[in-house]
């Protein structure tokens, strides 16, 4: 499989280098739910959309009147 393919969804170890941050973290966010993710058979995987999902709310919740 041609390696720039773009694909739906993501190992975590992707999604993490994907976000630029470490594997442990990642595991953390999808472990407590704030990153969503799916099983497929046995493996668990996370959409691209749980990705940009998860971005838009950082951004959300940082630019807001409130968090300042």
């Amino acid at each position: 499989m041609d390696e720039n393919t773009e694909h739906i969804v993501l190992t975590v170890e992707q999604a993490a280098k994907r976000l630029n941050i470490g594997r442990t973290l990642m595991y953390e966010l999808v472990t407590t739910g704030v990153v969503e993710s799916v099983h497929i058979g046995r493996l668990r995987r996370i959409p691209l959309q749980a990705l940009t999902n998860y971005v838009t709310k950082l951004m959300t919740s940082t630019s807001s009147p409130e968090a300042a």
